[in-house]
Protein backbone atom coordinates (compact mmCIF):
# COMPACT_ATOMS: atom_id res chain seq x y z
CA UNK A 1 0.00 0.00 0.00
CA UNK A 2 1.14 3.69 -1.18
CA UNK A 3 -0.63 6.66 0.17
CA UNK A 4 1.80 9.07 0.30
CA UNK A 5 1.02 11.80 -2.10
CA UNK A 6 4.36 12.96 -3.81
CA UNK A 7 5.21 16.22 -5.36
CA UNK A 8 4.96 16.35 -9.09
CA UNK A 9 7.98 17.81 -10.06
CA UNK A 10 9.95 15.15 -7.62
CA UNK A 11 13.01 15.34 -7.36
CA UNK A 12 13.49 18.44 -5.56
CA UNK A 13 17.79 18.36 -5.47
CA UNK A 14 19.88 16.21 -7.06
CA UNK A 15 23.55 15.97 -6.70
CA UNK A 16 23.88 18.36 -9.68
CA UNK A 17 21.90 21.15 -7.76
CA UNK A 18 24.76 21.96 -5.56
CA UNK A 19 28.45 22.62 -5.93
CA UNK A 20 31.31 20.05 -4.39
CA UNK A 21 31.57 21.54 -0.47
CA UNK A 22 35.22 19.50 -0.71
CA UNK A 23 38.28 20.35 -2.96
CA UNK A 24 38.66 18.11 -5.99
CA UNK A 25 35.24 15.60 -5.17
CA UNK A 26 31.87 15.39 -6.68
CA UNK A 27 28.78 14.68 -5.13
CA UNK A 28 27.54 11.57 -5.61
CA UNK A 29 24.69 10.95 -3.55
CA UNK A 30 22.21 13.71 -1.93
CA UNK A 31 20.90 11.61 1.31
CA UNK A 32 17.90 11.92 3.59
CA UNK A 33 17.85 15.45 5.61
CA UNK A 34 17.11 16.36 8.88
CA UNK A 35 14.00 19.17 8.66
CA UNK A 36 13.22 22.00 10.76
CA UNK A 37 11.58 25.52 10.50
CA UNK A 38 13.03 28.11 11.49
CA UNK A 39 12.54 32.25 10.57
CA UNK A 40 9.28 31.22 8.42
CA UNK A 41 11.37 28.91 6.18
CA UNK A 42 12.03 25.01 6.03
CA UNK A 43 15.55 24.00 6.51
CA UNK A 44 16.78 21.04 5.35
CA UNK A 45 20.30 19.30 6.84
CA UNK A 46 20.95 17.27 4.29
CA UNK A 47 23.43 14.17 3.76
CA UNK A 48 25.87 14.86 1.25
CA UNK A 49 28.52 11.82 0.06
CA UNK A 50 31.43 13.30 -2.26
CA UNK A 51 34.00 11.02 -3.68
CA UNK A 52 37.23 11.71 -6.35
CA UNK A 53 36.34 11.44 -10.21
CA UNK A 54 36.58 7.75 -10.54
CA UNK A 55 39.78 6.52 -13.35
CA UNK A 56 38.75 3.45 -15.12
CA UNK A 57 40.78 0.52 -13.53
CA UNK A 58 40.64 2.14 -9.84
CA UNK A 59 38.33 2.76 -7.34
CA UNK A 60 39.13 5.90 -5.30
CA UNK A 61 37.75 7.21 -2.01
CA UNK A 62 38.08 9.62 0.77
CA UNK A 63 38.74 9.55 4.08
CA UNK A 64 40.06 11.80 7.45
CA UNK A 65 43.50 10.54 8.54
CA UNK A 66 45.19 10.86 12.04
CA UNK A 67 45.94 14.84 11.09
CA UNK A 68 42.15 15.43 10.43
CA UNK A 69 42.90 16.20 6.68
CA UNK A 70 41.11 14.57 3.93
CA UNK A 71 43.30 11.40 2.29
CA UNK A 72 42.29 9.43 -1.14
CA UNK A 73 42.95 5.83 -1.15
CA UNK A 74 42.95 4.37 -4.28
CA UNK A 75 42.95 0.43 -5.39
CA UNK A 76 42.87 -1.20 -8.91
CA UNK A 77 39.63 -3.00 -9.52
CA UNK A 78 40.98 -6.14 -10.23
CA UNK A 79 42.74 -6.76 -7.26
CA UNK A 80 41.55 -10.13 -5.93
CA UNK A 81 41.82 -8.92 -2.24
CA UNK A 82 39.14 -5.89 -3.18
CA UNK A 83 35.31 -6.55 -3.17
CA UNK A 84 33.58 -3.78 -4.77
CA UNK A 85 30.42 -5.45 -5.39
CA UNK A 86 28.50 -3.38 -3.36
CA UNK A 87 28.46 0.46 -4.36
CA UNK A 88 28.13 1.88 -1.04
CA UNK A 89 31.25 -0.15 0.99
CA UNK A 90 33.80 -2.18 -0.55
CA UNK A 91 36.58 -4.15 1.22
CA UNK A 92 39.61 -4.53 1.49
CA UNK A 93 42.64 -7.04 3.35
CA UNK A 94 39.12 -7.72 5.39
CA UNK A 95 38.77 -3.88 6.28
CA UNK A 96 35.77 -2.05 5.16
CA UNK A 97 35.58 1.40 3.68
CA UNK A 98 32.99 3.36 2.42
CA UNK A 99 32.94 4.22 -1.19
CA UNK A 100 31.69 7.74 -0.46
CA UNK A 101 32.59 10.68 2.49
CA UNK A 102 29.57 12.42 3.92
CA UNK A 103 28.63 15.47 5.78
CA UNK A 104 26.12 17.65 6.62
CA UNK A 105 25.17 20.91 4.46
CA UNK A 106 22.37 23.27 5.07
CA UNK A 107 19.55 24.66 2.56
CA UNK A 108 16.31 27.07 2.86
CA UNK A 109 12.95 27.40 1.13
CA UNK A 110 10.19 29.40 1.12
CA UNK A 111 7.85 27.19 -1.01
CA UNK A 112 9.13 23.62 0.00
CA UNK A 113 10.36 23.29 -3.30
CA UNK A 114 13.00 25.45 -4.50
CA UNK A 115 16.08 25.26 -2.42
CA UNK A 116 19.45 27.47 -2.12
CA UNK A 117 22.03 27.89 0.41
CA UNK A 118 22.62 30.94 2.27
CA UNK A 119 27.09 31.12 3.10
CA UNK A 120 26.09 32.52 6.69
CA UNK A 121 25.54 29.01 7.56
CA UNK A 122 28.59 26.47 7.20
CA UNK A 123 28.91 22.82 6.36
CA UNK A 124 28.89 20.40 9.17
CA UNK A 125 32.02 18.45 8.79
CA UNK A 126 33.34 14.92 10.69
CA UNK A 127 35.62 15.55 13.34
CA UNK A 128 38.04 13.40 15.11
CA UNK A 129 38.85 9.60 15.23
CA UNK A 130 35.45 8.47 15.77
CA UNK A 131 34.21 10.71 12.91
CA UNK A 132 36.67 9.62 10.34
CA UNK A 133 34.86 7.83 7.41
CA UNK A 134 32.44 11.13 8.34
CA UNK A 135 28.99 12.23 9.54
CA UNK A 136 25.59 11.02 8.11
CA UNK A 137 21.47 10.95 8.72
CA UNK A 138 20.44 13.88 10.86
CA UNK A 139 17.82 14.13 12.21
CA UNK A 140 16.59 17.68 14.39
CA UNK A 141 14.36 17.47 17.45
CA UNK A 142 13.21 21.10 17.37
CA UNK A 143 12.57 21.83 21.36
CA UNK A 144 12.03 24.75 23.84
CA UNK A 145 15.66 25.29 24.30
CA UNK A 146 17.22 24.99 21.04
CA UNK A 147 17.94 22.70 17.77
CA UNK A 148 19.19 18.59 18.90
CA UNK A 149 20.71 17.19 16.06
CA UNK A 150 21.10 13.23 16.51
CA UNK A 151 23.69 11.81 13.72
CA UNK A 152 25.71 8.68 12.53
CA UNK A 153 29.64 9.18 13.23
CA UNK A 154 31.16 6.57 10.89
CA UNK A 155 35.35 5.23 11.45
CA UNK A 156 36.82 2.09 10.93
CA UNK A 157 36.21 0.66 14.40
CA UNK A 158 32.72 1.40 14.70
CA UNK A 159 29.48 3.47 13.80
CA UNK A 160 27.15 5.02 16.80
CA UNK A 161 25.05 8.12 17.40
CA UNK A 162 26.52 11.77 17.85
CA UNK A 163 24.45 14.47 19.13
CA UNK A 164 25.16 18.59 18.72
CA UNK A 165 22.88 21.17 20.06
CA UNK A 166 22.36 24.92 18.58
CA UNK A 167 20.20 27.46 18.98
CA UNK A 168 20.82 29.28 15.19
CA UNK A 169 22.94 26.93 13.16
CA UNK A 170 26.02 29.01 13.07
CA UNK A 171 27.55 28.18 16.99
CA UNK A 172 27.65 24.71 17.48
CA UNK A 173 28.28 22.58 20.61
CA UNK A 174 29.38 19.21 20.31
CA UNK A 175 28.29 16.54 22.61
CA UNK A 176 30.09 13.29 21.39
CA UNK A 177 28.73 10.38 21.51
CA UNK A 178 25.65 9.16 23.35
CA UNK A 179 24.92 6.01 22.10
CA UNK A 180 27.76 3.96 21.77
CA UNK A 181 28.58 1.01 18.78
CA UNK A 182 26.66 -0.36 16.63
CA UNK A 183 23.83 2.07 16.97
CA UNK A 184 22.16 4.43 14.53
CA UNK A 185 18.63 6.19 13.34
CA UNK A 186 18.27 7.82 17.04
CA UNK A 187 15.54 10.42 17.03
CA UNK A 188 14.61 12.19 19.80
CA UNK A 189 11.17 13.32 21.35
CA UNK A 190 10.80 16.89 21.11
CA UNK A 191 9.15 17.23 23.97
CA UNK A 192 9.27 15.68 28.09
CA UNK A 193 7.27 12.84 29.32
CA UNK A 194 6.83 12.24 32.61
CA UNK A 195 9.91 14.67 33.01
CA UNK A 196 12.35 12.44 30.86
CA UNK A 197 13.40 13.45 27.68
CA UNK A 198 12.92 10.19 25.53
CA UNK A 199 15.08 8.81 22.33
CA UNK A 200 14.31 5.85 19.57
CA UNK A 201 17.21 4.33 18.29
CA UNK A 202 18.51 1.24 16.43
CA UNK A 203 21.64 -0.86 17.81
CA UNK A 204 22.75 -3.69 15.99
CA UNK A 205 23.19 -7.40 16.82
CA UNK A 206 25.47 -9.40 14.18
CA UNK A 207 24.75 -12.62 16.65
CA UNK A 208 21.55 -12.63 18.67
CA UNK A 209 18.64 -10.52 17.69
CA UNK A 210 19.03 -7.96 14.79
CA UNK A 211 18.37 -4.58 13.55
CA UNK A 212 15.56 -3.46 16.06
CA UNK A 213 13.69 0.09 17.17
CA UNK A 214 14.87 0.44 21.03
CA UNK A 215 13.11 3.23 23.23
CA UNK A 216 15.30 4.66 25.70
CA UNK A 217 15.32 7.81 28.46
CA UNK A 218 17.52 10.22 29.90
CA UNK A 219 17.49 13.59 32.17
CA UNK A 220 20.06 15.31 30.18
CA UNK A 221 19.76 13.95 26.67
CA UNK A 222 23.47 12.83 27.00
CA UNK A 223 22.76 9.84 29.30
CA UNK A 224 20.41 7.52 28.34
CA UNK A 225 18.71 4.26 29.79
CA UNK A 226 16.12 2.39 30.77
CA UNK A 227 16.48 0.40 27.36
CA UNK A 228 13.55 -1.46 26.19
CA UNK A 229 12.94 -2.83 22.61
CA UNK A 230 9.76 -1.73 20.83
CA UNK A 231 9.95 -3.55 17.27
CA UNK A 232 11.51 -6.33 15.62
CA UNK A 233 11.70 -7.24 12.14
CA UNK A 234 9.24 -9.45 11.16
CA UNK A 235 9.35 -12.39 8.76
CA UNK A 236 8.15 -12.90 5.27
CA UNK A 237 7.32 -8.81 5.49
CA UNK A 238 8.13 -5.86 3.64
CA UNK A 239 10.10 -5.31 7.53
CA UNK A 240 11.61 -8.74 7.58
CA UNK A 241 15.51 -7.54 7.26
CA UNK A 242 16.04 -4.45 9.52
CA UNK A 243 13.95 -1.36 10.95
CA UNK A 244 14.18 1.62 11.93
CA UNK A 245 13.19 5.44 13.52
CA UNK A 246 12.26 7.85 11.06
CA UNK A 247 12.33 11.52 12.25
CA UNK A 248 11.01 12.27 16.17
CA UNK A 249 7.45 10.82 16.50
CA UNK A 250 4.80 13.36 16.21
CA UNK A 251 2.06 13.94 18.91
CA UNK A 252 -1.53 13.12 18.25
CA UNK A 253 -4.71 12.08 20.13
CA UNK A 254 -3.93 8.89 20.38
CA UNK A 255 -0.53 8.60 20.46
CA UNK A 256 2.96 9.19 19.26
CA UNK A 257 3.11 8.75 16.02
CA UNK A 258 6.45 7.56 14.19
CA UNK A 259 7.14 7.04 10.86
CA UNK A 260 10.01 4.42 10.63
CA UNK A 261 11.73 2.68 7.76
CA UNK A 262 11.67 -0.95 7.21
CA UNK A 263 13.64 -3.52 4.47
CA UNK A 264 13.45 -6.56 3.77
CA UNK A 265 16.60 -9.29 2.26
CA UNK A 266 16.80 -7.51 -0.88
CA UNK A 267 17.32 -3.84 0.08
CA UNK A 268 14.35 -2.56 -0.55
CA UNK A 269 13.17 0.04 1.55
CA UNK A 270 9.55 1.09 2.20
CA UNK A 271 7.81 3.24 4.96
CA UNK A 272 5.36 1.93 7.78
CA UNK A 273 3.88 3.46 10.97
CA UNK A 274 4.31 3.48 14.82
CA UNK A 275 1.70 4.33 17.61
CA UNK A 276 3.19 4.68 20.72
CA UNK A 277 1.29 5.40 24.14
CA UNK A 278 1.17 8.84 24.88
CA UNK A 279 2.44 8.73 28.86
CA UNK A 280 4.40 5.21 28.22
CA UNK A 281 6.03 5.31 24.81
CA UNK A 282 6.88 1.84 25.23
CA UNK A 283 3.53 0.86 24.64
CA UNK A 284 3.09 -0.22 21.27
CA UNK A 285 -0.08 0.44 20.52
CA UNK A 286 -0.21 -0.23 16.75
CA UNK A 287 2.22 -1.21 13.41
CA UNK A 288 1.80 -0.83 10.02
CA UNK A 289 0.63 -4.39 8.94
CA UNK A 290 1.10 -3.40 4.97
CA UNK A 291 3.38 0.01 3.92
CA UNK A 292 2.58 3.82 3.87
CA UNK A 293 5.12 4.34 1.22
CA UNK A 294 6.99 2.07 -1.37
CA UNK A 295 9.67 2.68 -3.88
CA UNK A 296 7.25 2.61 -6.86
CA UNK A 297 8.45 6.25 -8.76
CA UNK A 298 10.95 5.61 -11.65
CA UNK A 299 13.17 7.59 -9.07
CA UNK A 300 13.21 5.76 -6.44
CA UNK A 301 13.56 2.33 -7.79
CA UNK A 302 17.02 3.40 -9.77
CA UNK A 303 20.03 5.51 -8.85
CA UNK A 304 23.39 5.04 -6.40
CA UNK A 305 20.95 2.36 -4.51
CA UNK A 306 17.72 1.45 -5.95
CA UNK A 307 14.75 0.20 -4.26
CA UNK A 308 15.15 3.05 -1.88
CA UNK A 309 12.43 5.58 0.45
CA UNK A 310 14.38 6.91 3.15
CA UNK A 311 13.25 9.63 5.95
CA UNK A 312 14.43 11.37 9.01
CA UNK A 313 13.05 14.58 8.55
CA UNK A 314 9.52 16.05 8.60
CA UNK A 315 7.23 18.92 9.56
CA UNK A 316 3.57 18.97 10.55
CA UNK A 317 1.24 21.65 9.74
CA UNK A 318 -2.77 20.60 11.03
CA UNK A 319 -3.33 17.40 9.99
CA UNK A 320 -0.80 17.14 7.27
CA UNK A 321 2.96 15.72 7.52
CA UNK A 322 5.39 17.81 5.28
CA UNK A 323 7.92 14.92 4.28
CA UNK A 324 11.29 14.93 2.83
CA UNK A 325 13.11 11.96 1.96
CA UNK A 326 16.04 10.51 0.11
CA UNK A 327 15.52 8.41 -2.85
CA UNK A 328 17.54 5.43 -4.32
CA UNK A 329 20.38 6.76 -2.23
CA UNK A 330 20.76 9.77 -4.89
CA UNK A 331 18.15 12.44 -4.58
CA UNK A 332 15.48 14.22 -2.41
CA UNK A 333 11.86 14.35 -2.63
CA UNK A 334 8.70 15.86 -1.43
CA UNK A 335 6.27 13.75 -0.27
CA UNK A 336 2.92 14.56 2.38
CA UNK A 337 0.66 12.09 4.67
CA UNK A 338 -2.44 13.06 6.24
CA UNK A 339 -1.98 11.96 9.94
CA UNK A 340 -5.50 10.64 9.54
CA UNK A 341 -5.03 8.70 7.08
CA UNK A 342 -1.78 7.15 8.57
CA UNK A 343 -3.95 6.69 11.63
CA UNK A 344 -6.99 5.05 9.98
CA UNK A 345 -4.41 2.46 8.09
CA UNK A 346 -3.57 1.01 11.44
CA UNK A 347 -6.94 0.28 12.86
Amino acid sequence: MDIAKRYDKNPILRPSDLKPGIEGMEITCLLNPGVFRMNGKTWLVLRVAERPKQIEGKISFPVYNKEGHIEIMSFDEDDPQLDASDPRVIQYKGQNYLTTLSYLRLVYSDDDLHFREDPEYSPIFGQGPLESFGIEDCRVATMEDGFFLTYTMVSHVAVGVGLIATKDFKTYERKGMIFPPHNKDCAIFEEKINDKFYALHRPSSPELGGNYIWLAESFDRIHWGNHKCIATTRDNSWDSARVGAGAAPIKTNEGWLEIYHGANADHRYCLGALLLDLKDPSKVLARSVETIMEPVAAYEKTGFFGNVVFTNGHYVEGDVVKLFYGASDEVICKAEFSIKEILNSLK
